[in-house]
């Protein structure tokens, strides 16, 4: 694939000692963001991705297409030197276990069940699109007796939220996520994009569900259900004229692994508007963070072409994976005075229900979900349980593990045929729904990633090892969550076909208080270099920037705390952006004139109404790094 444009390819070189002032490792959502925001304010940066360049969108969508679908990755260019975990990686066993390929050397109990992409790009490329925000209370999680709290709180991330949106184009309705969801969204403050509309089947459950009860087992009080549109990073109709209009969703239901029409955000939207000064260099692995006596980074030690190759640079930003991320951290020996380097493996364990309605539904047409169910994601029952959101499932039993081609071979089976066999195909695919719940994991550091040396990649790196286990109170979520679905199947008259056997289909499968459950991954990776108010007890501080060196940023869901229960790459854009200011602060304070006074606080965020950030981060800035410089210009909100 050209180029786009402000996107040059970094010529190779054994040992280039061309100085960057920045070099991001990764050109996945973070990356690529943080990559504009610094190259925007005119600092020289090198992004160095492990991955090759994929055909465009409509190309991809066709290839899939053409080879009767596969698994998200199957579509895209493979990299012998840089693999790609995937869900095919996993099989269930007959006796309830699970047995692992791949990349990831998975040691249980339980599969880490989510794969991700390393390509320009990244997971970025074929993600769901779907950009809820965090709930104020999923960043106070320790308060409420569970995981860790976050060193900033809503309001700090709450001005970054709204550019990220404006970057991504986010299609939403701001009094429903205000009132539905509870989000304190300024009242002057309209996405960027008209919601994307209901499906039938939205429309469907809303006329069964809206001003109904359901009880949940942990719950003081019924809750009561309103069917509400899903934040998304996807065209709809621009609210303003300063928002430019794009290609629209066609509906064509393959989002997930790429959109043939563009209208879903990829990061390689945000490459095409680098500025000159930022250069991407693909296929290159990066196998070392270099760094000096005192702890500074000083570059990154990179394989491609065959070859080793060094480059040096004023600040380095590490923004590959969760998993990645940490896998090059220890690999480097850095940033672990904490022990918390590659600990708090976090997912967001998904509980799928599927069923018939009454009546068709239309499924197979538009995004994988558009509305969902939000009562569950907080109040008090999170105290006893795990909380949940709820997807509606537009793409009928196909994440179940049926879908239609699955299903026709078992009617087949049944000796069905001709008309008799269309038509029982047509009645029982078109009543097809879903209900996904995916539920908060806490920070748990028995999770983690580490390194097998015994297992090198084909780079002769050691591969990342996980330990992964789901905790009581995820399993009482599920437990709440299956309850909950009950009811709501018996609301809409639905025949629930839900079933978990143990076998190839199912190695998210587990047991709890006799009854079975199964889970799928929703490539929510998070937690692996987590943020803190300490240096004895987080990786990185509130800035994404680690405390043992204080020109290394580790940016992305591994720096997160908590993951809420929402889609985290709204959460992970926002931070971005916040860490990307930071650092230009840092490269301006460093080229700025040297100071004999105590260094200033932290920038202010830009909002008036943000609150006042905390003090930790000014213990965290090196005393050779002055901080006197003027404050940066900033991207509108």
């Amino acid at each position: 694939m050209t180029p786009d444009a402000g996107r040059q390819q970094d010529g190779p070189g054994p040992d280039t000692r061309r100085q960057w002032d920045v070099i991001v490792v990764g050109a996945g959502f973070a990356g690529s963001l943080v990559a504009h925001r610094l190259g925007g304010h005119g600092h020289r940066v090198l992004v160095l991705e492990a991955g090759h360049d994929a055909p465009d969108a409509a190309a991809t969508a066709t290839a899939y297409l053409a080879a009767g679908g596969g698994t998200p990755t199957s579509p895209y260019p493979r990299s012998a030197d840089a693999p790609s975990p995937d869900v095919g990686d996993l099989t269930g066993l007959s006796d309830g276990g699970f047995t692992a390929t791949g990349h990831l050397r998975q040691h249980g109990p339980l599969p880490y069940a989510s794969g991700y992409l390393r390509a320009n790009g990244g997971t970025g490329l074929l993600w769901t699109g779907l950009t809820p925000r965090m709930h104020p209370e999923d960043f106070r999680t320790a308060d409420l007796g569970h995981g860790r709290n976050w060193p900033i709180g809503y309001q700090d991330l709450e001005p970054y939220y709204r550019q990220a949106e404006h970057e991504l184009g986010v299609a939403a309705d701001a009094d429903q996520q205000r009132h539905a969801v509870g989000l304190p969204i300024p009242a002057d403050y309209d996405f960027p994009m008209r919601a994307i509309p209901a499906t039938h089947l939205d429309r469907t459950l809303a006329r069964a569900l809206d001003g109904r009860s359901v009880r949940d087992p942990a719950a003081e009080e019924d809750a009561r259900l309103a069917v509400s549109t899903t934040p998304h990073a996807r065209n709809g109709r621009p609210t303003r004229p300063e928002h430019p209009a794009g290609p629209l969703c066609q509906g064509a239901a393959s989002c997930v692994p790429a959109c043939p029409s563009g209208a879903k955000y990829t990061p390689l939207r945000t490459q095409a508007r680098w500025a000159p000064g930022v250069r991407l260099r693909t296929g290159a692995v990066a196998s070392r963070v270099l760094a000096d006596g005192t702890g500074r980074a000083t570059g990154v030690e990179y394989h491609a072409d065959g070859a080793t190759h060094r480059v040096h640079a004023d600040l380095v930003v590490l923004a590959a994976h969760a998993i990645e991320n940490a896998r090059l951290l220890l690999l480097s020996g850095l940033a672990n005075r904490s022990d918390q380097v590659g600990r708090n493996l976090m997912d967001h364990p998904a509980l799928l229900t599927w069923g018939l309605l009454p009546e068709p539904t239309g499924p197979y047409r538009g995004p994988g979900s558009t509305s969902g169910l939000e009562a569950f994601r907080f109040g008090g029952a999170r105290a006893r349980r795990a909380p949940f959101r709820i997807e509606i499932g537009n793409w009928g039993w196909s994440w179940a593990g049926r879908p239609p081609q699955v299903e026709t071979g078992a009617l087949l089976r049944t000796g069905l045929r001709g008309k008799e066999l269309r038509e029982r195909l047509g009645d029982r695919l078109g009543r097809q729904f879903s209900l996904q719940f995916e539920l908060e994991q806490p920070a748990d550091p028995a999770n983690r990633v580490t390194l097998d040396h015994s297992s090198p990649d084909p780079l002769g790196l050691p591969r990342p090892a996980l330990h992964y286990d789901l905790s009581g109170y995820v399993r009482q979520g599920m437990a709440s969550a299956r309850a909950v679905s009950d009811q709501l199947f018996a609301l809409l008259g639905a025949e629930d076909h839900t079933r978990y056997e143990a076998g190839p289909g199912w190695p998210g499968r587990l047991e709890h208080e006799g009854r079975p459950y199964g889970y799928r991954g929703a490539g929510h990776g998070g937690g692996t270099h987590i943020m803190g108010e300490s240096p004895g007890t987080s990786v990185v501080d509130q800035w994404q920037r680690c405390w043992d060196h204080p020109n290394l940023y580790a940016v992305g869901c591994g720096s997160m705390p908590s993951l809420g229960t929402s889609n985290p790459s709204l959460t992970m854009a926002a931070l971005a952006l916040r860490s990307a200011d930071r650092a230009h602060h840092d490269l301006t304070a460093l080229r700025g004139p040297a100071v004999l006074t105590a260094p200033r606080p932290p920038l202010p965020l830009p909002s008036a109404s943000a609150s006042a950030v905390t003090s930790s981060a000014v213990s965290s800035v090196s005393s050779s790094v002055p901080v006197s410089a003027p404050t940066p210009s900033r991207e509108p909100s």
